[in-house]
Protein backbone atom coordinates (compact mmCIF):
# COMPACT_ATOMS: atom_id res chain seq x y z
CA UNK A 1 0.00 0.00 0.00
CA UNK A 2 1.60 3.37 -0.98
CA UNK A 3 2.18 5.99 1.88
CA UNK A 4 -0.34 8.09 -0.41
CA UNK A 5 -3.11 5.67 -0.20
CA UNK A 6 -2.72 5.24 3.52
CA UNK A 7 -3.14 8.77 4.48
CA UNK A 8 -6.19 9.28 2.32
CA UNK A 9 -7.71 6.03 3.91
CA UNK A 10 -6.75 7.68 7.51
CA UNK A 11 -7.96 10.87 6.56
CA UNK A 12 -11.14 9.50 5.43
CA UNK A 13 -11.84 7.37 8.60
CA UNK A 14 -11.05 9.93 10.99
CA UNK A 15 -13.69 12.75 9.10
CA UNK A 16 -16.26 8.75 9.42
CA UNK A 17 -15.59 9.01 13.20
CA UNK A 18 -15.66 12.25 13.88
CA UNK A 19 -18.82 12.62 11.99
CA UNK A 20 -20.29 9.68 13.86
CA UNK A 21 -19.01 11.09 17.27
CA UNK A 22 -20.66 14.63 16.91
CA UNK A 23 -23.86 14.94 19.03
CA UNK A 24 -26.57 16.18 16.47
CA UNK A 25 -28.06 19.66 17.12
CA UNK A 26 -31.23 20.29 18.32
CA UNK A 27 -33.21 22.76 16.24
CA UNK A 28 -33.69 25.71 18.63
CA UNK A 29 -36.61 25.82 20.60
CA UNK A 30 -38.52 29.08 20.72
CA UNK A 31 -37.42 31.26 24.21
CA UNK A 32 -39.71 31.14 26.87
CA UNK A 33 -41.55 34.33 27.19
CA UNK A 34 -41.56 35.41 31.35
CA UNK A 35 -44.93 34.61 32.47
CA UNK A 36 -44.62 36.83 35.32
CA UNK A 37 -44.36 39.62 33.00
CA UNK A 38 -46.87 38.59 31.30
CA UNK A 39 -49.21 38.46 34.55
CA UNK A 40 -48.43 42.02 35.48
CA UNK A 41 -48.56 43.40 31.88
CA UNK A 42 -52.14 41.77 31.59
CA UNK A 43 -53.36 43.12 34.92
CA UNK A 44 -52.60 47.07 33.74
CA UNK A 45 -55.28 48.58 31.77
CA UNK A 46 -55.08 49.53 28.08
CA UNK A 47 -53.96 53.32 27.61
CA UNK A 48 -56.50 55.58 25.66
CA UNK A 49 -54.23 57.32 23.66
CA UNK A 50 -50.61 55.82 22.18
CA UNK A 51 -48.20 58.01 20.43
CA UNK A 52 -47.60 57.89 16.83
CA UNK A 53 -44.83 54.66 16.76
CA UNK A 54 -42.83 56.49 13.07
CA UNK A 55 -40.64 59.02 14.09
CA UNK A 56 -41.22 62.20 12.72
CA UNK A 57 -44.87 61.75 11.85
CA UNK A 58 -47.55 63.98 12.96
CA UNK A 59 -51.05 63.45 14.15
CA UNK A 60 -52.52 65.36 11.18
CA UNK A 61 -49.98 63.27 8.37
CA UNK A 62 -52.32 59.83 9.83
CA UNK A 63 -54.75 58.50 7.52
CA UNK A 64 -57.14 56.07 8.98
CA UNK A 65 -56.79 53.17 6.54
CA UNK A 66 -58.91 50.46 8.74
CA UNK A 67 -61.13 48.64 7.39
CA UNK A 68 -60.33 49.23 3.46
CA UNK A 69 -60.38 46.22 0.92
CA UNK A 70 -57.33 44.48 0.47
CA UNK A 71 -56.74 41.32 -1.78
CA UNK A 72 -58.74 37.84 -1.38
CA UNK A 73 -61.84 39.81 0.28
CA UNK A 74 -59.85 41.12 3.91
CA UNK A 75 -60.07 43.63 4.74
CA UNK A 76 -57.33 46.18 6.74
CA UNK A 77 -57.12 45.28 10.29
CA UNK A 78 -54.61 48.61 11.08
CA UNK A 79 -53.25 51.71 10.34
CA UNK A 80 -50.46 51.84 7.83
CA UNK A 81 -48.43 54.99 8.04
CA UNK A 82 -45.77 56.12 5.42
CA UNK A 83 -42.23 56.97 6.01
CA UNK A 84 -39.30 56.96 3.95
CA UNK A 85 -37.35 53.54 4.14
CA UNK A 86 -35.20 52.94 7.47
CA UNK A 87 -37.09 55.63 9.62
CA UNK A 88 -37.36 55.08 13.09
CA UNK A 89 -39.93 52.71 14.31
CA UNK A 90 -40.78 53.14 18.68
CA UNK A 91 -42.84 50.87 20.79
CA UNK A 92 -46.12 52.75 21.33
CA UNK A 93 -46.18 51.21 24.92
CA UNK A 94 -44.49 49.03 27.54
CA UNK A 95 -44.48 45.22 27.02
CA UNK A 96 -42.53 42.11 25.83
CA UNK A 97 -41.50 40.82 22.61
CA UNK A 98 -43.94 37.92 22.38
CA UNK A 99 -42.56 37.09 18.30
CA UNK A 100 -40.12 38.02 15.32
CA UNK A 101 -40.79 35.41 13.36
CA UNK A 102 -41.76 36.99 10.07
CA UNK A 103 -44.45 36.18 7.59
CA UNK A 104 -46.05 36.01 4.20
CA UNK A 105 -48.51 38.88 4.67
CA UNK A 106 -46.22 41.44 6.89
CA UNK A 107 -42.90 40.55 6.02
CA UNK A 108 -40.69 41.49 9.15
CA UNK A 109 -42.63 41.97 12.24
CA UNK A 110 -43.05 42.14 15.93
CA UNK A 111 -45.82 40.75 17.73
CA UNK A 112 -45.31 42.79 20.81
CA UNK A 113 -47.91 42.08 24.36
CA UNK A 114 -48.97 44.97 25.93
CA UNK A 115 -51.05 46.49 29.00
CA UNK A 116 -54.45 44.43 29.17
CA UNK A 117 -52.71 41.65 27.23
CA UNK A 118 -53.13 43.23 23.78
CA UNK A 119 -50.86 42.31 21.15
CA UNK A 120 -49.23 45.57 19.00
CA UNK A 121 -48.71 44.63 15.64
CA UNK A 122 -45.44 45.95 13.34
CA UNK A 123 -45.30 45.23 9.63
CA UNK A 124 -43.92 45.44 6.88
CA UNK A 125 -40.55 46.33 9.01
CA UNK A 126 -37.03 46.99 7.26
CA UNK A 127 -35.56 45.45 9.79
CA UNK A 128 -35.90 44.67 13.66
CA UNK A 129 -33.34 46.70 16.03
CA UNK A 130 -30.00 45.06 16.32
CA UNK A 131 -30.23 42.65 19.59
CA UNK A 132 -33.67 43.14 19.83
CA UNK A 133 -34.54 39.37 20.85
CA UNK A 134 -38.39 37.53 21.73
CA UNK A 135 -38.70 37.81 26.06
CA UNK A 136 -37.41 41.23 25.71
CA UNK A 137 -39.01 43.72 27.86
CA UNK A 138 -39.22 46.85 25.90
CA UNK A 139 -40.39 50.72 27.21
CA UNK A 140 -42.94 52.87 25.82
CA UNK A 141 -40.84 55.00 23.04
CA UNK A 142 -37.79 52.23 22.72
CA UNK A 143 -36.43 52.29 19.31
CA UNK A 144 -37.38 48.28 18.29
CA UNK A 145 -37.37 48.25 14.21
CA UNK A 146 -37.40 50.66 11.23
CA UNK A 147 -39.53 51.15 8.47
CA UNK A 148 -39.84 49.12 4.79
CA UNK A 149 -42.02 47.35 2.56
CA UNK A 150 -41.84 43.49 3.47
CA UNK A 151 -43.97 41.09 2.64
CA UNK A 152 -47.54 41.77 0.02
CA UNK A 153 -46.19 45.43 0.95
CA UNK A 154 -42.72 44.72 -1.49
CA UNK A 155 -44.28 46.25 -4.03
CA UNK A 156 -46.05 49.61 -2.14
CA UNK A 157 -44.20 52.67 -1.14
CA UNK A 158 -42.62 52.06 2.44
CA UNK A 159 -44.46 52.10 5.71
CA UNK A 160 -45.45 50.92 8.52
CA UNK A 161 -48.74 48.90 9.46
CA UNK A 162 -49.45 49.12 12.68
CA UNK A 163 -52.28 47.12 14.18
CA UNK A 164 -53.81 46.61 17.63
CA UNK A 165 -55.58 42.94 18.89
CA UNK A 166 -57.34 42.64 22.08
CA UNK A 167 -58.52 39.44 22.65
CA UNK A 168 -54.76 37.93 21.61
CA UNK A 169 -52.39 37.26 18.73
CA UNK A 170 -54.46 38.39 15.71
CA UNK A 171 -58.20 38.25 17.39
CA UNK A 172 -59.88 41.07 17.87
CA UNK A 173 -58.68 43.43 15.98
CA UNK A 174 -59.93 47.21 16.68
CA UNK A 175 -58.74 50.41 14.53
CA UNK A 176 -55.67 51.82 16.12
CA UNK A 177 -56.40 55.51 14.47
CA UNK A 178 -58.27 56.68 17.40
CA UNK A 179 -55.68 55.69 19.67
CA UNK A 180 -52.39 57.56 18.25
CA UNK A 181 -52.28 61.15 18.88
Amino acid sequence: MSRYFRYCLLTCFIVVLSACTTAPKKPSQPTPLPQNDILKLKAMSMPKHLPIPVEGVKAKNLTDTWGASRSSGRTHEGIDIMAPRGTKVYSTTEGIIASLKGNNLGGTVIWLIGPSGAYHYYAHLNDHRRGLKEGDYVKRGELIGYVGNTGNARHTAPHLHYGLYLNGKGRGAVNPYPYLR
